[in-house]
């Protein structure tokens, strides 16, 4: 008896014993059909008896069969090569944060060139020193104003020597720490100034001038007042700030070369000039031209100072990698909408706080 594989569609001899399942896939195996019979020499009562004469069953239709079965063709040859097995997919994947793999970030391989390391004062240093210059020069002006007093005081009351002698000693002293302190500061600054110049350049993959031309213009006396403000000029130019900072570094190269001249004319107060000598002016009127000019020369550098701390925030308010400005997209007036459309209707109603 002949038993088809209702998977397989394999043909199975399964001689005079009806079997239920089959030996390649498993799958159920179809009944026998009635007009199947088995090899020869089974002998089975499974196949039915053919009319006489070879003529067809009654009514000249073919054998029915049983119900629930149908006739299947199968090909000749091999069987069918057994479906392939899928391959497990494993776990499922589990993240401990966002994975960024799908998102379309521009990936670069190779070393990236790393930044030039920053060689300048902190700028906790450096307001600090702007910081202690200003309390220096302060001190120094508020000295000169006292000793200015006690020079009036003299004109009528006679102060005591010891009174004078000191006055003359702090004068002394608040001169050599104010020109200490102004001192610090230029090199200070022109530290951080090289500094942020040499960041700036390299961000912008440009050469800058050459640092022994920058500490010239910046520390040598009467060339820094004119080489110094370009210097800064240029930079913040190059990071987009010379429209912001124009008027505070205007503000500060007036009063440092104002800073100077009274400076000059303080210092030369200290002499009389001849047609052909100099000497120190030890009159009463002498010593009082130059207190005062000493005390305008402490105060116009006190400004100045002032000035380049403001100059210096502004600077500091931003970044070198960061752009000065920030664009904002905004759009053009929303087209009318159609009648009887629910588009441009707002979704909320008015001075309420939106839905979250």
């Amino acid at each position: 008896m002949i038993q088809v594989c209702s998977s397989c569609s394999t043909r199975w001899n399964v001689r005079d014993k009806q079997r239920a399942w089959c030996p390649r896939c498993q799958g159920r195996l179809l009944p026998p059909a009635a007009s199947e019979t088995a090899a020869p020499g089974a002998g089975s009562g499974w196949s039915r008896p053919a009319q006489p004469g070879g003529a067809a069953p009654s009514g000249g239709q073919s054998a029915k069969l049983p119900p629930g079965l149908r006739w299947i063709a199968v090909r000749p040859g091999a069987p069918p090569p057994p479906p392939a097995r899928k391959r497990p997919l494993g776990p499922t994947p589990r993240y401990d944060f966002i994975p960024r793999w799908s998102l379309p970030d521009p990936v670069t391989f190779g070393v990236e060139p790393s930044a030039p390391p920053i060689t300048g004062p902190t700028p906790t240093q450096v307001r600090r020193v702007l910081t202690a210059t200003t309390a220096v020069l302060a001190a120094a002006a508020l000295i000169y104003l006292i000793r200015y007093v006690l020079l009036l005081v003299n004109r009528t009351v006679l102060i005591n020597s010891l009174i004078a002698a000191g006055a003359t000693l702090l004068g002394i002293l608040a001169s050599v720490a104010a020109l200490a302190a102004v001192i610090t500061c230029w090199v200070v600054l022109t530290r951080w100034l090289i500094a942020r110049r040499t960041q700036l350049f390299a961000h912008l993959g440009r050469t800058d001038r050459p640092s022994r031309a920058l500490w010239a213009g910046c520390m040598v006396p009467l060339v820094n007042l004119f080489w110094a403000p370009v210097f800064v000029i240029e930079t913040a130019s190059l990071e987009g700030l010379y429209r912001r900072l124009r008027k505070p570094i205007l503000v500060w190269w007036l009063l440092w070369v104002l800073s100077a001249v009274v400076s000059v004319i303080a210092f030369l107060t200290l002499f009389t000039f001849g047609w052909f000598s100099v000497a120190l002016n030890t009159s009463g009127q002498g010593v009082a031209d130059n207190t005062v000019a000493m005390i305008c020369a402490y105060l116009a550098a006190l400004a100045a100072v002032l000035a380049l701390d403001r100059v210096y925030r502004g600077f500091e308010a931003k970044p070198v990698e960061r752009a000065a400005h920030r664009w904002v997209v905004v759009g053009g007036a929303p087209a009318p909408a159609a009648p009887g459309s629910d588009f441009g209707r707002p979704v909320e109603p008015t001075d309420r706080e939106p839905a979250a």
